[in-house]
């Protein structure tokens, strides 16, 4: 859709009536749920989601203090943020660019490369926590 929402989608053929108020929230937030449906379809995420999940066991059994549970929380929700938009750049490349091309595999290791930095930003940050932090503080 265009700026002014006034592209077709899906086969519509006039207008796309914006909603505004509560009305756009709960649209926005349909939107939202349905990202998070496609996503938890990709086996990357779903690998990411059980690592957070063994990282608050790995908290709780090292009695990680409250700061250091927002701070994992925050990194995986920013790894959740770059997946999705990865994912974004995957379908994007795949609709406009269905060959083989150095500019779609670029763009799609480019955003590959992204997603990694936090993976490693998260299991450094979780190794912290876990085995260092009660020797270094």
């Amino acid at each position: 859709m265009d700026a002014k929402n006034t592209s077709p989608r899906n086969g519509q053929t006039g207008p796309v009536n914006k909603h505004t108020g509560i009305r756009h929230l709960f649209a926005a937030a349909s939107y939202s749920f349905g990202g998070a449906k496609r996503l938890i379809g990709e086996a990357a995420f779903r690998h990411e989601l059980i690592a957070f999940g063994v990282a608050m066991v790995a908290f709780v059994l090292a009695g990680a203090t409250l700061f250091q549970y927002v701070a994992m929380t925050i990194l995986f929700l920013l790894m959740m943020a770059f997946e999705a938009i990865n994912t974004a750049i995957e379908e994007i490349v795949d609709r406009v660019s269905p060959e083989i091309s150095d500019m779609g595999k670029h763009a799609k290791d480019l955003g590959s490369f992204a997603c990694l930095c936090l993976i490693v930003a998260n299991g450094v940050y979780a190794l912290y926590v876990v085995f260092l932090a009660r020797f270094l503080d």
